[in-house]
Protein backbone atom coordinates (compact mmCIF):
# COMPACT_ATOMS: atom_id res chain seq x y z
CA UNK A 1 0.00 0.00 0.00
CA UNK A 2 0.91 3.63 -0.73
CA UNK A 3 1.34 5.28 2.79
CA UNK A 4 1.73 9.56 2.86
CA UNK A 5 2.57 11.13 6.23
CA UNK A 6 2.49 14.82 6.67
CA UNK A 7 4.31 17.06 9.16
CA UNK A 8 1.53 20.02 8.83
CA UNK A 9 3.02 23.74 9.02
CA UNK A 10 1.49 26.42 11.59
CA UNK A 11 -1.17 28.66 11.04
CA UNK A 12 0.24 32.40 9.74
CA UNK A 13 -1.43 33.59 12.76
CA UNK A 14 0.96 31.22 15.24
CA UNK A 15 4.49 32.08 16.20
CA UNK A 16 7.27 30.48 17.11
CA UNK A 17 7.68 27.24 14.75
CA UNK A 18 9.55 27.16 11.55
CA UNK A 19 9.55 31.10 12.12
CA UNK A 20 12.73 30.59 14.29
CA UNK A 21 13.86 27.30 14.25
CA UNK A 22 13.04 23.59 12.58
CA UNK A 23 13.33 20.07 13.47
CA UNK A 24 13.23 16.88 11.96
CA UNK A 25 9.89 15.27 11.83
CA UNK A 26 11.74 12.18 14.08
CA UNK A 27 8.23 11.03 15.05
CA UNK A 28 6.65 10.51 11.26
CA UNK A 29 10.27 8.68 10.56
CA UNK A 30 9.65 6.40 13.64
CA UNK A 31 6.12 5.73 11.73
CA UNK A 32 7.56 5.27 8.76
CA UNK A 33 10.01 3.16 9.78
CA UNK A 34 7.42 1.14 11.16
CA UNK A 35 5.75 0.24 7.51
CA UNK A 36 8.43 0.83 5.00
CA UNK A 37 9.51 -2.60 4.70
CA UNK A 38 6.25 -3.80 3.88
CA UNK A 39 4.40 -0.55 2.33
CA UNK A 40 5.53 2.67 0.14
CA UNK A 41 6.05 5.45 1.95
CA UNK A 42 6.28 8.95 1.91
CA UNK A 43 6.89 12.16 4.04
CA UNK A 44 5.33 15.30 3.45
CA UNK A 45 6.88 18.38 5.51
CA UNK A 46 4.83 20.92 5.14
CA UNK A 47 6.70 23.37 6.43
CA UNK A 48 9.27 23.06 3.81
CA UNK A 49 6.89 21.98 0.58
CA UNK A 50 3.49 22.55 0.44
CA UNK A 51 2.56 20.11 -2.47
CA UNK A 52 -0.06 18.33 -0.91
CA UNK A 53 -2.43 18.04 -3.55
CA UNK A 54 0.24 17.57 -5.88
CA UNK A 55 1.90 15.37 -3.99
CA UNK A 56 -2.05 13.47 -3.35
CA UNK A 57 -2.41 13.58 -7.41
CA UNK A 58 0.95 11.84 -8.00
CA UNK A 59 1.37 9.63 -4.99
CA UNK A 60 -2.40 8.44 -4.68
CA UNK A 61 -2.15 7.27 -1.52
CA UNK A 62 -4.21 4.52 0.27
CA UNK A 63 -3.59 5.87 4.07
CA UNK A 64 -2.77 9.61 5.16
CA UNK A 65 -1.36 9.85 8.20
CA UNK A 66 -0.79 13.26 10.05
CA UNK A 67 1.09 14.46 13.53
CA UNK A 68 1.11 17.61 15.73
CA UNK A 69 1.35 19.55 18.73
CA UNK A 70 -1.90 21.48 20.09
CA UNK A 71 -1.51 24.47 17.50
CA UNK A 72 -1.50 22.36 14.62
CA UNK A 73 -5.32 21.35 15.54
CA UNK A 74 -6.82 22.83 12.85
CA UNK A 75 -4.46 22.40 10.27
CA UNK A 76 -4.40 18.49 10.68
CA UNK A 77 -7.87 18.86 9.79
CA UNK A 78 -7.96 20.66 7.03
CA UNK A 79 -4.97 18.49 5.80
CA UNK A 80 -7.32 15.52 6.62
CA UNK A 81 -10.71 17.21 4.85
CA UNK A 82 -8.43 18.02 2.07
CA UNK A 83 -7.07 14.15 1.91
CA UNK A 84 -10.43 12.88 1.59
CA UNK A 85 -11.92 15.44 -1.12
CA UNK A 86 -9.01 14.04 -3.15
CA UNK A 87 -10.06 10.56 -2.55
CA UNK A 88 -13.15 9.78 -0.09
CA UNK A 89 -11.48 6.01 -0.35
CA UNK A 90 -8.57 7.22 1.46
CA UNK A 91 -7.86 5.99 5.20
CA UNK A 92 -7.44 9.09 7.69
CA UNK A 93 -5.22 8.96 10.64
CA UNK A 94 -4.25 12.00 13.43
CA UNK A 95 -1.82 11.27 16.59
CA UNK A 96 0.59 13.28 18.11
CA UNK A 97 1.00 15.21 21.62
CA UNK A 98 -2.52 16.75 21.01
CA UNK A 99 -4.09 13.50 19.91
CA UNK A 100 -2.76 12.05 22.76
CA UNK A 101 -4.19 14.27 25.52
CA UNK A 102 -7.10 15.61 23.20
CA UNK A 103 -8.33 13.05 20.98
CA UNK A 104 -11.84 14.27 21.02
CA UNK A 105 -10.37 17.52 19.40
CA UNK A 106 -10.23 15.46 16.54
CA UNK A 107 -14.01 14.64 16.47
CA UNK A 108 -14.33 15.41 12.78
CA UNK A 109 -16.04 13.65 9.94
CA UNK A 110 -12.72 13.90 7.48
CA UNK A 111 -10.70 11.71 9.94
CA UNK A 112 -11.04 8.09 10.56
CA UNK A 113 -8.61 7.20 13.35
CA UNK A 114 -7.30 8.78 16.13
CA UNK A 115 -3.87 7.51 17.55
CA UNK A 116 -3.16 7.98 21.32
CA UNK A 117 0.10 7.67 22.21
CA UNK A 118 2.93 6.33 20.78
CA UNK A 119 1.98 5.23 17.08
CA UNK A 120 4.82 3.15 15.17
CA UNK A 121 2.99 -0.42 16.30
CA UNK A 122 -0.50 0.83 16.45
CA UNK A 123 0.09 2.49 13.05
CA UNK A 124 1.95 -0.46 11.92
CA UNK A 125 -1.04 -2.75 12.50
CA UNK A 126 -3.79 0.14 11.22
CA UNK A 127 -2.52 -0.08 7.72
CA UNK A 128 -2.26 -4.54 7.86
CA UNK A 129 -5.77 -4.99 8.98
CA UNK A 130 -7.15 -1.77 6.26
CA UNK A 131 -5.06 -3.50 3.66
CA UNK A 132 -6.63 -7.21 4.46
CA UNK A 133 -10.22 -5.64 5.10
CA UNK A 134 -9.96 -6.47 8.85
CA UNK A 135 -11.80 -4.70 11.96
CA UNK A 136 -9.98 -1.74 13.82
CA UNK A 137 -11.07 -3.23 17.20
CA UNK A 138 -8.67 -3.35 20.16
CA UNK A 139 -6.11 -1.92 18.35
CA UNK A 140 -3.95 -0.07 21.67
CA UNK A 141 -4.55 3.84 21.53
CA UNK A 142 -6.50 3.64 18.52
CA UNK A 143 -10.03 5.66 18.55
CA UNK A 144 -11.94 4.51 15.60
CA UNK A 145 -14.93 6.39 14.01
CA UNK A 146 -17.73 3.99 14.15
CA UNK A 147 -21.32 5.02 12.76
CA UNK A 148 -20.31 8.84 12.57
CA UNK A 149 -19.07 9.05 16.25
CA UNK A 150 -15.44 8.40 17.60
CA UNK A 151 -15.51 5.17 20.13
CA UNK A 152 -12.78 5.43 22.49
CA UNK A 153 -10.13 2.46 21.84
CA UNK A 154 -8.01 0.05 23.68
CA UNK A 155 -5.75 1.91 26.49
CA UNK A 156 -2.43 2.79 24.31
CA UNK A 157 0.79 0.54 25.37
CA UNK A 158 4.12 2.17 26.72
CA UNK A 159 6.55 0.90 24.60
CA UNK A 160 9.83 -0.06 25.37
CA UNK A 161 11.76 2.17 23.43
CA UNK A 162 14.51 -0.42 22.23
CA UNK A 163 12.57 -2.31 20.51
CA UNK A 164 11.59 0.12 18.22
CA UNK A 165 13.00 0.57 15.00
CA UNK A 166 15.36 3.10 13.91
CA UNK A 167 13.71 6.21 12.32
CA UNK A 168 13.97 5.93 8.47
CA UNK A 169 15.62 9.37 7.83
CA UNK A 170 15.75 8.56 4.09
CA UNK A 171 12.55 9.65 3.52
CA UNK A 172 13.34 13.27 4.41
CA UNK A 173 16.49 13.24 2.46
CA UNK A 174 15.68 16.10 0.02
CA UNK A 175 14.56 18.55 3.46
CA UNK A 176 17.43 17.18 5.58
CA UNK A 177 19.41 20.41 4.31
CA UNK A 178 16.48 22.78 6.10
CA UNK A 179 16.35 21.69 9.74
CA UNK A 180 18.34 23.68 12.24
CA UNK A 181 18.05 25.58 15.27
CA UNK A 182 19.69 28.86 15.33
CA UNK A 183 23.38 28.33 14.00
CA UNK A 184 23.15 24.44 13.93
CA UNK A 185 22.78 23.52 10.38
CA UNK A 186 21.72 21.13 9.45
CA UNK A 187 20.75 19.67 12.19
CA UNK A 188 19.47 15.95 12.43
CA UNK A 189 17.73 14.67 15.94
CA UNK A 190 17.67 11.47 17.78
CA UNK A 191 15.54 10.39 20.88
CA UNK A 192 17.26 8.88 23.58
CA UNK A 193 14.47 8.95 26.44
CA UNK A 194 11.20 9.56 26.43
CA UNK A 195 9.43 11.32 29.77
CA UNK A 196 10.27 12.91 33.25
CA UNK A 197 10.70 12.17 36.92
CA UNK A 198 9.55 15.38 37.47
CA UNK A 199 5.69 16.99 37.91
CA UNK A 200 6.16 20.58 36.14
CA UNK A 201 2.45 21.91 36.56
CA UNK A 202 2.87 23.13 32.82
CA UNK A 203 3.82 19.97 31.00
CA UNK A 204 1.60 17.11 30.03
CA UNK A 205 5.07 15.18 28.75
CA UNK A 206 5.56 12.54 32.04
CA UNK A 207 1.86 11.79 31.48
CA UNK A 208 1.78 10.90 28.16
CA UNK A 209 4.90 8.45 29.23
CA UNK A 210 2.71 6.76 31.94
CA UNK A 211 4.37 9.14 34.63
CA UNK A 212 7.63 7.11 33.87
CA UNK A 213 11.30 7.90 32.57
CA UNK A 214 12.06 5.40 29.76
CA UNK A 215 15.25 5.45 28.12
CA UNK A 216 16.91 3.53 25.48
CA UNK A 217 20.39 1.68 26.63
CA UNK A 218 23.71 3.83 25.43
CA UNK A 219 24.34 0.97 23.19
CA UNK A 220 21.76 1.67 20.67
CA UNK A 221 21.82 5.15 20.76
CA UNK A 222 25.37 5.03 19.69
CA UNK A 223 25.01 2.45 16.72
CA UNK A 224 22.13 5.06 15.64
CA UNK A 225 24.40 8.15 16.00
CA UNK A 226 26.49 5.92 13.95
CA UNK A 227 23.89 6.01 11.00
CA UNK A 228 23.56 10.01 11.37
CA UNK A 229 25.04 11.81 8.49
CA UNK A 230 24.92 15.43 9.90
CA UNK A 231 27.42 17.36 11.84
CA UNK A 232 24.92 18.78 14.53
CA UNK A 233 23.00 16.63 16.55
CA UNK A 234 19.72 17.92 18.73
CA UNK A 235 19.03 15.21 21.41
CA UNK A 236 14.55 15.64 20.91
CA UNK A 237 14.44 14.24 24.81
CA UNK A 238 12.19 15.30 27.08
CA UNK A 239 14.68 15.33 29.79
CA UNK A 240 18.03 14.08 28.45
CA UNK A 241 20.82 14.72 31.56
CA UNK A 242 19.38 13.40 34.77
CA UNK A 243 20.06 9.74 34.75
CA UNK A 244 23.54 10.82 35.19
CA UNK A 245 25.27 7.36 35.56
CA UNK A 246 23.71 6.28 31.92
CA UNK A 247 24.86 9.01 30.45
CA UNK A 248 28.53 8.49 31.45
CA UNK A 249 28.10 5.64 29.72
CA UNK A 250 27.09 6.94 26.72
CA UNK A 251 29.79 9.46 26.58
CA UNK A 252 32.08 6.66 27.15
CA UNK A 253 31.01 5.12 24.20
CA UNK A 254 30.65 7.70 21.85
CA UNK A 255 34.51 8.70 22.74
CA UNK A 256 35.59 4.71 22.12
CA UNK A 257 33.44 4.71 18.72
CA UNK A 258 35.35 8.04 17.67
CA UNK A 259 32.28 9.43 16.76
CA UNK A 260 32.80 13.37 15.74
CA UNK A 261 29.31 15.53 16.42
CA UNK A 262 28.20 18.74 17.33
CA UNK A 263 25.53 18.03 20.22
CA UNK A 264 22.37 20.25 21.25
CA UNK A 265 20.76 18.86 24.68
CA UNK A 266 18.63 19.74 26.96
CA UNK A 267 19.50 19.78 30.72
CA UNK A 268 17.86 21.25 34.06
CA UNK A 269 19.94 23.70 36.31
CA UNK A 270 19.93 20.95 38.66
CA UNK A 271 21.55 18.71 37.70
CA UNK A 272 23.93 20.30 36.00
CA UNK A 273 25.33 22.59 39.30
CA UNK A 274 25.21 18.97 41.13
CA UNK A 275 27.24 17.59 38.36
CA UNK A 276 29.91 19.32 36.00
CA UNK A 277 32.24 16.34 35.78
CA UNK A 278 29.46 15.07 33.51
CA UNK A 279 29.00 18.11 31.52
CA UNK A 280 32.85 18.07 31.48
CA UNK A 281 32.46 14.72 29.75
CA UNK A 282 30.25 15.62 27.40
CA UNK A 283 32.31 18.83 26.55
CA UNK A 284 35.14 16.90 25.76
CA UNK A 285 32.76 14.62 23.21
CA UNK A 286 31.32 17.41 21.49
CA UNK A 287 28.41 18.80 23.29
CA UNK A 288 27.92 22.54 21.84
CA UNK A 289 24.98 23.98 23.63
CA UNK A 290 22.45 23.02 25.79
CA UNK A 291 18.79 24.02 26.41
CA UNK A 292 18.40 24.75 30.44
CA UNK A 293 14.57 25.79 31.66
CA UNK A 294 15.68 28.45 33.98
CA UNK A 295 12.40 29.65 33.50
CA UNK A 296 12.15 32.36 36.37
CA UNK A 297 14.11 34.69 38.46
CA UNK A 298 12.29 34.16 41.99
CA UNK A 299 11.78 30.97 43.75
CA UNK A 300 8.52 31.76 44.35
CA UNK A 301 7.72 31.83 40.58
CA UNK A 302 9.72 28.76 40.17
CA UNK A 303 7.65 26.78 42.83
CA UNK A 304 4.48 27.85 41.54
CA UNK A 305 4.93 25.76 38.21
CA UNK A 306 6.45 22.90 40.77
CA UNK A 307 9.51 23.09 38.97
CA UNK A 308 11.77 21.39 41.25
CA UNK A 309 14.26 23.58 41.18
CA UNK A 310 15.68 26.77 42.51
CA UNK A 311 17.08 30.57 41.23
CA UNK A 312 20.26 29.15 43.10
CA UNK A 313 20.49 25.99 41.43
CA UNK A 314 19.95 27.81 38.23
CA UNK A 315 23.22 30.13 38.85
CA UNK A 316 25.45 27.59 40.04
CA UNK A 317 24.60 25.89 36.68
CA UNK A 318 24.51 28.81 34.47
CA UNK A 319 28.19 29.24 36.46
CA UNK A 320 29.53 24.99 35.53
CA UNK A 321 28.38 26.33 31.71
CA UNK A 322 30.58 29.26 31.11
CA UNK A 323 33.43 27.75 33.19
CA UNK A 324 33.47 24.76 30.52
CA UNK A 325 32.99 27.10 27.42
CA UNK A 326 29.13 25.07 26.73
CA UNK A 327 26.78 27.25 25.24
CA UNK A 328 23.76 28.04 27.07
CA UNK A 329 20.13 28.27 25.54
CA UNK A 330 18.39 29.74 28.43
CA UNK A 331 14.40 29.27 28.22
CA UNK A 332 12.56 31.32 30.64
CA UNK A 333 8.71 32.06 31.22
CA UNK A 334 6.86 34.82 31.28
CA UNK A 335 3.54 35.04 33.84
CA UNK A 336 1.02 36.90 32.59
CA UNK A 337 0.53 38.69 35.85
CA UNK A 338 3.46 40.28 35.48
CA UNK A 339 3.80 43.99 35.98
CA UNK A 340 5.75 46.65 34.23
CA UNK A 341 8.61 46.50 37.47
CA UNK A 342 8.18 42.57 37.00
CA UNK A 343 9.58 42.84 33.45
CA UNK A 344 12.26 45.33 34.65
CA UNK A 345 13.53 43.25 37.58
CA UNK A 346 13.66 39.93 34.72
CA UNK A 347 15.61 41.86 32.04
CA UNK A 348 17.99 43.53 34.55
CA UNK A 349 18.72 39.54 36.25
CA UNK A 350 18.81 37.87 32.89
CA UNK A 351 21.78 40.73 32.09
CA UNK A 352 23.24 39.84 35.31
CA UNK A 353 23.79 36.04 34.22
CA UNK A 354 25.68 37.02 31.40
CA UNK A 355 24.64 34.61 29.11
CA UNK A 356 24.54 35.09 24.69
CA UNK A 357 20.91 33.23 24.35
CA UNK A 358 17.62 33.91 25.41
CA UNK A 359 14.11 32.83 24.93
CA UNK A 360 11.06 33.87 26.71
CA UNK A 361 7.79 31.84 26.66
CA UNK A 362 4.34 33.02 28.11
CA UNK A 363 2.86 30.54 30.55
CA UNK A 364 0.53 28.48 28.45
CA UNK A 365 -1.70 25.78 30.15
CA UNK A 366 -1.78 23.51 27.63
CA UNK A 367 -4.68 21.09 27.37
CA UNK A 368 -3.51 17.84 29.25
CA UNK A 369 -1.60 19.69 31.88
CA UNK A 370 -2.05 20.31 35.63
CA UNK A 371 -2.10 23.94 34.74
CA UNK A 372 -4.95 23.66 32.40
CA UNK A 373 -7.07 21.86 34.78
CA UNK A 374 -6.52 24.62 37.12
CA UNK A 375 -7.20 27.76 34.63
CA UNK A 376 -9.58 26.72 31.93
CA UNK A 377 -12.23 28.66 33.28
CA UNK A 378 -10.65 31.47 32.69
CA UNK A 379 -9.07 31.01 29.13
CA UNK A 380 -9.22 34.19 26.72
CA UNK A 381 -9.32 31.78 24.11
CA UNK A 382 -9.34 28.04 22.90
CA UNK A 383 -8.15 28.57 19.57
CA UNK A 384 -5.56 26.21 19.03
CA UNK A 385 -3.59 28.87 16.86
CA UNK A 386 -3.05 31.06 20.45
CA UNK A 387 -1.08 28.03 22.13
CA UNK A 388 2.11 28.58 20.82
CA UNK A 389 3.74 30.05 23.86
CA UNK A 390 3.83 33.69 22.49
CA UNK A 391 0.31 34.59 22.34
CA UNK A 392 -0.95 34.69 25.76
CA UNK A 393 -4.75 32.69 26.51
CA UNK A 394 -4.73 34.05 30.32
CA UNK A 395 -6.02 37.45 30.76
CA UNK A 396 -2.77 39.90 31.72
CA UNK A 397 -2.14 42.61 34.35
CA UNK A 398 -0.76 44.44 31.91
CA UNK A 399 -2.57 46.18 28.78
CA UNK A 400 -2.54 43.60 25.90
CA UNK A 401 -0.37 46.33 24.03
CA UNK A 402 2.02 47.22 26.74
CA UNK A 403 2.32 43.60 27.55
CA UNK A 404 3.92 42.68 24.36
CA UNK A 405 5.97 45.99 24.42
CA UNK A 406 7.36 44.53 27.71
CA UNK A 407 8.09 41.45 26.37
CA UNK A 408 9.45 42.81 23.14
CA UNK A 409 12.31 44.43 25.46
CA UNK A 410 12.88 40.97 26.71
CA UNK A 411 13.98 39.74 23.77
CA UNK A 412 15.85 42.69 22.60
CA UNK A 413 17.40 44.12 25.75
CA UNK A 414 17.97 41.10 27.93
CA UNK A 415 21.33 40.19 26.53
CA UNK A 416 24.37 42.34 26.33
CA UNK A 417 25.46 43.60 23.20
CA UNK A 418 28.51 41.66 22.98
CA UNK A 419 27.45 39.03 24.30
CA UNK A 420 25.01 39.21 21.13
CA UNK A 421 28.25 39.64 18.55
CA UNK A 422 29.63 36.61 19.81
CA UNK A 423 26.59 34.72 19.59
CA UNK A 424 26.41 35.65 16.02
CA UNK A 425 30.14 34.61 15.53
CA UNK A 426 29.13 30.80 15.22
CA UNK A 427 26.79 31.54 12.44
CA UNK A 428 28.14 31.05 9.24
CA UNK A 429 28.81 34.36 7.65
CA UNK A 430 26.62 34.00 4.67
CA UNK A 431 23.57 33.80 7.02
CA UNK A 432 24.14 36.26 9.39
CA UNK A 433 21.73 39.22 7.39
CA UNK A 434 19.50 36.44 6.51
CA UNK A 435 19.02 35.60 10.58
CA UNK A 436 19.29 39.12 11.31
CA UNK A 437 16.27 40.13 8.93
CA UNK A 438 14.41 37.08 10.27
CA UNK A 439 14.67 37.73 14.08
CA UNK A 440 13.78 41.74 12.85
CA UNK A 441 10.79 40.16 11.08
CA UNK A 442 9.63 38.13 14.19
CA UNK A 443 10.06 40.55 16.80
CA UNK A 444 8.60 43.56 14.65
CA UNK A 445 5.02 41.40 14.78
CA UNK A 446 5.93 40.62 18.66
CA UNK A 447 5.41 44.47 19.25
CA UNK A 448 2.05 44.40 17.34
CA UNK A 449 0.38 40.98 18.36
CA UNK A 450 -2.26 42.70 20.88
CA UNK A 451 -4.44 43.02 17.86
CA UNK A 452 -4.75 39.70 17.42
CA UNK A 453 -6.76 39.69 20.18
CA UNK A 454 -9.56 42.66 18.86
Amino acid sequence: MRVLLIEPSKSPISMAGEDVFLFEPLALEYVAAGVSSDHEVRILDQRIDDSVEETMADFHPHVVGITGYTVHVNRMKLLAERARTASPEILTVVGGHHATVAPHDFDSPFIDVVVVGDGVRSFRELVRRFEEGESFDEIPGAWVRDGGVLQEGAAPEICDLDDLPFPDRSLTASYRHAYYSEYMQPLASIRTSKGCPFRCNFCALWKIAGGKYLKRKPEKIVEELAGIDEEFVFFADDESLVDVPRMKRLAELIWDAGLHKRYFLYGRSDTISKHPDLLAMWRDIGLERVFIGLEFFRDSDLEFINKGSTTDNNLAAVRVMQDLGIDIYASFIVRPEFTVDDFTEFRNYCRSLGIGFASFAVLTPLPGTDLYDEVQDRLLTREPEYFDFIHTVLPTALPLEEFYEQLYKLYTKSIPVRKVFAFMSKFRLRDVPASLAKFQRWSKRLRTLHTDYS
